[in-house]
C-alpha cells in the first residue's frame, strides 16, 4: 500500500446540495483520466454544489460536483487503482492504515490495494461533523470513519457489481466482488473494477446499502502492521521538516521572550558580515535572518544584537497565575452537572473530605520541531506543512497576505507528533510574515528553544473538591470546581456551553462513571496573564480524571476499603465501567489489600472519556523519593477494535505520554518568561525508564470509542495512587518531581 502521496489544493467553499442523505451520498462522475469517483458523509450540514478539485499523489486533478459536503472522496481508474483523499491527518496515531481497513473491507479491496493522499483544505467537503471542522483530534478519527466509510465501500461496491452485471446481461444477485474484481461464479467470468468504472459511473447510485455483519468481517478486527512503516524506516515518508522547494532560503528566528512583548530594535551590523546569511527582516514581534542554509542563518541570529520591548508580561510569573486561581475559586462556577441536593447531602454527611489540586503548565515537545515552508507570490501564497487544521492554516496565510482564499495553496504532509500543537496556526502566520518579505520560497524552523518558551501550553489548573461520606465511609455528597483558562472560548466559542461552561475542562468531572446521587461540578474561568494556552494530548481529561481518581483513592482510603471494591460499589448503573476495571484487576492479579509494601505500591484508576472505557493497574517502586514504574496493566473498552495493533500503540503511546508529564513535567513563568529550554529541564522520559505495558482490549460491540489520547489521561492517577501505597503520601500536584524526597519544601505541593 502507497500511503504517503501530497494531495494540495487551494481552498475551496461549496454551495448547496442537489440530494442529502443521512448516511451516504455519492456522486458518481467520469475524471479527466476517467474513472469512478466516490463520496461519502455522515449526518451533517446540507452543503455542496460548487465545483472543487481534488489532487492524488500523482498530480491528477479530478473535478467533482461537491454533495451534502461529503468528508472524503474515493476514486477508481481506469487500470484499478483506488484513491483514497484522507481528511484525517497521519501523526503517529495509525489512520492511515485502520481507515483504509473500513473501506477496503466493504469495497472488496486487498488492502495494499488502497492509495492515499492527503485531502486538501475544504471544510464544506471534508469537515468531521463531531468537530464541525476539517480537523484530526479528539480521539475522532475512526468514529467519524466508522459508518460512513463503510457505507462507501459497500455502495461503491454495489455500483462496480452493477455494472458488471450490466455488461453480462446477468442478474447482479448472481454476481460476487472479490480481491478488486467481480466475479460471475455461474459462468465463471470475472472483470478488474478499473474496466468496470465508466459503466458505473452512469449509474444511478443506490440510497441504503447492506453493510456486512461483523461475523464475515476479514480485515476489521484483525491485527495489520502499520502500512507507512516502511517508508517512515527508509526515509521515504515526507514529513514537514523534509520538504524541499527548489530556491529555498532557511530563516532562524528569534521572538521575544516575554508573550505579549514586541520587538523594539536589533543591530544587524555583525550578522551581514557572516557567510551565506543573505537578509534580516523583522515582524511585530520577532525577527528572522535569512540564510542560505540553516547553518548561516543560525550563526547569522546569534550576531544579531536585538531589544525587546517585553510590555505588562514581564510581570508575569506562575506565582501570580496560582495567586489569580486560588482567588478565582472563591468565586460561584458557571454550573457543568447537578444532581440531587448536595448542601443537604453535605449537611446529612456522617464525615466530610476536602482536597485541593494543582496541575502545572506543560509543552507539547513535538520530536518534530515547529517548522512551516512558504512561497508567497503577488497573486499566490503557497504554504507546506504538518498541520492537524489545514482549513485554519489557509485562513492564517489569506489573513497574512490580504489573498483571497482561492489563492492559499496547502499542502499538507506527515506529522512527527501533533499532541494539539499542531492544532495552532502562529508558527504559519509567523512564516507568512516572514515570506511576505522576500521573493523566494523560504523554510522557517524553530529551535528547540523557540518551541518550548514559544509554546500554547496546556494550561495550569486548580482544583477544588469535596465529598461527604456515609456511616460506611461511601460518598452521599460531591462537589468539584474547577478553575482556570478555557481553551474552547479562543479556539471554537460556538462549542461553549450557553452557560459559560467549557465542556472539554470539565470532561470527565461531569460524566463520572459513578453513581453519585448529589454531586455538583462547576467551572471557573479564569484566564492566566497573557499566557496563550491550547490543547495538550488527552485535553481535559488529563487534569479531570487525576483529580477525581486519585480523590476517590483517598475516600477508599477513609473508608478502609480496598480501593477496587470501593469502586466496585459505585458502578451499579455503569456496566460496561464494572467491566473494564474487573478485566484490568483480573489481569493485574489484584488481591484485595495486597497492594502496599514498604517502597513498593499499585494503584488503580477508572474513566470514561472519548466514548471509550478505560482501566489501569500501576506498580511502582519508590526508593529514596524516586519512583520507577515497573509494570502497567490496561484494559480497554473502545467498542469494536479495527485494529487491535494500532490501539495496543496507541495505548502505549499515551501512557508514556502521559509518565513524561507526571514525572517530570512542568513549564513555569518567572519575569514574563518561560524558564525551561530544552530536554535537558524539560524532561522526557527515556526508553529504559519505560515500564512494561499490557495492554487488554474487551471484546465489544458497540460503535468503536476514541484511543488516541485517554491512556496519558488514565495513567497519571494510577501512578499516584501506587505512590500512596507505596509511600503512605497523597499527591495532590503534579508533576511527581522531587516532592517524594525526604527533604522536598512545602509550598503548593
Amino acid at each position: 500500500m502507497s500511503t504517503l502521496h501530497e494531495s494540495s489544493g487551494a481552498r475551496q467553499s461549496a454551495g448547496l446540495s442537489r440530494r442529502s442523505l443521512l448516511g451516504l451520498v455519492a456522486t458518481v462522475g467520469t475524471a479527466a483520466g476517467g474513472g469512478l469517483l466516490f463520496g461519502f458523509s455522515v449526518p451533517a450540514r446540507s452543503q455542496g454544489g460548487a465545483r472543487t478539485s481534488v489532487i492524488d499523489g500523482d498530480g491528477v486533478e479530478m473535478p467533482r460536483e461537491g454533495v451534502f459536503a461529503p468528508n472524503a472522496f474515493i476514486q477508481i481508474d481506469r487500470r484499478g487503482k483506488v484513491t483514497l483523499v484522507m481528511p484525517k491527518v497521519e501523526m503517529g496515531q495509525g489512520v492511515y492504515t485502520s481507515i483504509p481497513m473500513l473501506l477496503a473491507e466493504e469495497l472488496e479491496v486487498p488492502l495494499a490495494s488502497v492509495t492515499l493522499a492527503h485531502a486538501p483544505p475544504n471544510e464544506k467537503l471534508f469537515a468531521d461533523p463531531m468537530l464541525a471542522e476539517q480537523l484530526t483530534g479528539a480521539s475522532t478519527s475512526i468514529r467519524y470513519a466508522w459508518e460512513p466509510m463503510r457505507k462507501a465501500g459497500a455502495s461503491t461496491r454495489t455500483l462496480l457489481v452493477a455494472a458488471a452485471a450490466q455488461r453480462w446481461k446477468v442478474d447482479p444477485s448472481g454476481c460476487v466482488a472479490r480481491e478488486g474484481r467481480v466475479l460471475h461464479p455461474q459462468t465463471s467470468r470475472s472483470i478488474g473494477y478499473g474496466e468496470l468504472v465508466d459503466v458505473a459511473a452512469r449509474l444511478q447510485p443506490p440510497q441504503d446499502v447492506r453493510l456486512k455483519d461483523p461475523k464475515d468481517f476479514k480485515l476489521i478486527g484483525t491485527r495489520v502492521k502499520r502500512l507507512d512503516s516502511p517508508e517512515k524506516v527508509n526515509g521515504t515518508a515526507v514529513f514537514g521538516l523534509d520538504v524541499r522547494v527548489p530556491g529555498m532560503v532557511y530563516a532562524a528566528i528569534a521572538t521575544c521572550p516575554v508573550f505579549g512583548g514586541r520587538l523594539a530594535k536589533f543591530d544587524d551590523t555583525h550578522t551581514r558580515k557572516i557567510p551565506d546569511v543573505q537578509q534580516v527582516v523583522s515582524f511585530d514581534n520577532g525577527v528572522a535572518v535569512i540564510g542560505a542554509h540553516t547553518w548561516a542563518a543560525r550563526r547569522g541570529l546569534q550576531a544579531l544584537e536585538i531589544q525587546w520591548d517585553e510590555g505588562a508580561g514581564a510581570d508575569v510569573s506562575t506565582e501570580t497565575i496560582v495567586t489569580d486561581l486560588v482567588k478565582a475559586s472563591q468565586r460561584s462556577g458557571a454550573v457543568a452537572r447537578k444532581e440531587g441536593d448536595v448542601e443537604k447531602a453535605f449537611a446529612n454527611a456522617k464525615t466530610r473530605i476536602d482536597a485541593v489540586y494543582h496541575q502545572p503548565f506543560l509543552a507539547h515537545a513535538t520530536m518534530e520541531p515547529v517548522n512551516c515552508t512558504v512561497r508567497v507570490r503577488p497573486d499566490a501564497c503557497e504554504v507546506w506543512v504538518g498541520t492537524q487544521v489545514p482549513g485554519r492554516v489557509a485562513d492564517a496565510a489569506a489573513k497574512v497576505t490580504g489573498l483571497p482564499p482561492e489563492k492559499i495553496i496547502v499542502h499538507n504532509h506527515l506529522l512527527g507528533g501533533g499532541f494539539g500543537r499542531r492544532l495552532e496556526i502562529d508558527m504559519v502566520t509567523q512564516a507568512v510574515k516572514v515570506a511576505r518579505q522576500l521573493n523566494v520560497p523560504v523554510k522557517v524552523v524553530w529551535t528547540r528553544e523557540e518551541d518550548i518558551q514559544h509554546d500554547m501550553y496546556r494550561p495550569y489548573y486548580y482544583d477544588r473538591i469535596s465529598a461527604g461520606l456515609d456511616a460506611n465511609g461511601m460518598p452521599v455528597a460531591w462537589q468539584h470546581r474547577i478553575v482556570g483558562s478555557s481553551i474552547l472560548a479562543r479556539y471554537a466559542p460556538a462549542a461553549m456551553m450557553k452557560n459559560g461552561v467549557d465542556p472539554d475542562a470539565v470532561a470527565v468531572a461531569a460524566e463520572l462513571p459513578y453513581d453519585l446521587p448529589n454531586q455538583l461540578v462547576d467551572y471557573v474561568r479564569q484566564e492566566p496573564r497573557g499566557i496563550p494556552t491550547a490543547f495538550w494530548r488527552g485535553v481535559g481529561p488529563t487534569r479531570s480524571a487525576f483529580v477525581v481518581e486519585t480523590f476517590i483513592d483517598e475516600l477508599a482510603t477513609h473508608a478502609k476499603v480496598d480501593p477496587v471494591k470501593y469502586r466496585q460499589a459505585l458502578l451499579g448503573k455503569s456496566p460496561r465501567a464494572l467491566n473494564v476495571l474487573n478485566e484490568a484487576t483480573r489481569a493485574a492479579k489484584w488481591t484485595a489489600g495486597a497492594q502496599q509494601g514498604k517502597g513498593k505500591g499499585r494503584g488503580v484508576s477508572l474513566m470514561h472519556a472519548f466514548g471509550s472505557f478505560f482501566a489501569m493497574v500501576v506498580d511502582v517502586t519508590v526508593d529514596d523519593g524516586e519512583v520507577r514504574v515497573d509494570h502497567v496493566t490496561c484494559a480497554v473498552d473502545c467498542g469494536m477494535a479495527v485494529n487491535p495493533d494500532t490501539i495496543e500503540a496507541q495505548m502505549q503511546g499515551g501512557i508514556v505520554f502521559g509518565l513524561t508529564a507526571a514525572l517530570y513535567g512542568e513549564i513555569t513563568f518567572k519575569n514574563g518568561r518561560v524558564e525551561q529550554s530544552n530536554f535537558n529541564d524539560y524532561r522526557v522520559l527515556r526508553i529504559n525508564e519505560t515500564p512494561n505495558i499490557d495492554v487488554h482490549l474487551v471484546k465489544s460491540s458497540e460503535a468503536p470509542g476514541g484511543i488516541g489520547e485517554p491512556g496519558t489521561s488514565a495513567l497519571q492517577p494510577a501512578l499516584a495512587n501506587a505512590i500512596f501505597a507505596a509511600t503512605g503520601k497523597r499527591l495532590h500536584a503534579l508533576p511527581i518531581g522531587d516532592q517524594l524526597k525526604s527533604n522536598a519544601s512545602g509550598g503548593r505541593r
